[in-house]
């Protein structure tokens, strides 16, 4: 099978294209024909060296996959060869064919396309945890969701107001903030246009948002707390920005508000019951059109370079997707 591997830390064009024998197949294990693989930032940071998890050399990255299972092991009774199925990977989709846990293979709904299946499960399981466990997010209540246009972002947006609640979306241009609006965010503040905190207040009534779900970080995060309501939701998701910030303890106090983490990989780990619950609920959403992962890019494997340079350029909306079975 051909792989687009990592050999030694690096950019993206450091990656190359080889011929590689399958990964063993263990009790446990489903060996899966790749069709698509989802892109995401964690794999411009994995060939970096950056990321918290470093497979040994040589590895390919991509931590989602959509597919038809080949194989399955012994002990693995929920999916069988020929099944159309979702993986969280971690790492390795970024080829023909990828080995992975069982416990992080999912069937795919039957009318659900690959490119459709490689685009929901980091992004909108991600989401999901946010929102249901870490935010107990309730109707009627205010969102404030940044970078609303990245696939963690846009996803967002949609599962926010899935969930009864009302959206505000940030972005860095206006284009890119259309699609916010397009998938339901009722008002967008371009970062360009000044501090976000204000406006955040005016459309809240001088309350601030309830919930606020960042990715970024950076300054981001630090406006964030001054417009956030009492006993609002400050959601860690990651830092697109490049800046991990530190939170003043006096505005938690002040405000009655909680800064939550959202690790959702280890979410998946210690309450497997639980994130198939939720994708039982994301299942039905995306059934009801609530859900509409957008896929701006489509590329080959042989350039998934190119693919991550447009994540890392900022050109992607929503997500980016390699193609590899025919």
């Amino acid at each position: 099978m051909k792989a687009m591997l990592c050999k030694a830390y690096g950019p993206p064009e450091s990656l190359v294209l080889e011929e590689v024998a399958p990964a063993e197949l263990g009790d446990h294990d489903v060996r899966i024909n790749v069709r698509a693989a989802g892109v995401n930032f964690p794999d411009v940071l994995i060939i970096q060296g950056k990321y918290q998890f470093k497979p040994p050399f040589p590895f390919a990255p991509g931590a989602e996959a959509a597919g038809d299972v080949v194989e399955v092991g012994a002990q693995v009774t929920h999916v069988k060869p020929g099944d159309r199925v979702i993986a969280n990977t971690g790492h390795g989709a970024f080829a023909e064919q990828v080995t992975a846990s069982a416990r992080r293979v999912m069937a795919m709904p039957d009318d659900m396309d690959y490119v459709t299946g490689a685009s929901i499960s980091l992004t909108y399981g991600t989401t999901a945890h946010a929102f249901i466990q870490r935010a107990d997010l309730q109707p009627g209540e205010t969102v404030l969701v940044h970078g609303a246009s990245g696939g963690v972002g846009l996803a967002a947006v949609e599962m926010a107001r899935a969930m009864g609640a009302h959206v505000i979306a940030t972005g860095g241009s206006d284009e890119k903030l259309k699609v916010a609006a397009a998938h339901g965010a009722e008002h967008v503040i371009n970062y360009g246009a000044g501090p976000f905190k204000d406006r955040v207040k005016e459309l809240t009534g001088g309350k601030g948002a309830d919930v606020i779900y960042d990715p970024v970080g950076g300054d981001v995060f630090d406006q964030s707390l001054r417009c956030i309501n009492w006993g609002g939701r400050l959601l860690v998701i990651g830092f697109a920005s490049g800046r991990i910030p530190e939170a003043p303890a006096n505005l938690a106090l002040l405000k009655g508000c909680a800064i939550v983490g959202v690790f959702w990989g280890a979410y998946t780990e210690r309450d497997p019951a639980g994130n198939a619950g939720n994708f039982a609920r994301i299942f039905d959403w995306w059934r009801e059109g609530k859900l509409k992962p957008h896929v701006s890019h489509r590329f080959p494997l042989a350039r998934a370079a190119d693919a991550l340079y447009a994540l890392i350029e900022r050109k992607v909306t929503g997500k980016a997707v390699i193609e590899i079975g025919a």
